[in-house]
């Protein structure tokens, strides 16, 4: 949590609030890869990529 706290404080100071989608859309895709790296579901996943 404190690495959190501490990107939104580097956002906030240094006004780079375009960061935070980008942010958000390599979190989803890490949960993503690392949610169906064991399932049957994978082969799918990595073919839309």
């Amino acid at each position: 949590m404190e690495t959190l706290k501490e990107f939104w404080l580097f956002l906030r100071t240094r006004k780079k609030y375009w960061l935070i989608p980008t942010f958000v859309l390599l979190l989803l895709i890490g949960f993503l890869i690392v949610a169906t790296s064991g399932s049957a579901l994978a082969p799918f996943i990595y073919s839309i990529f």
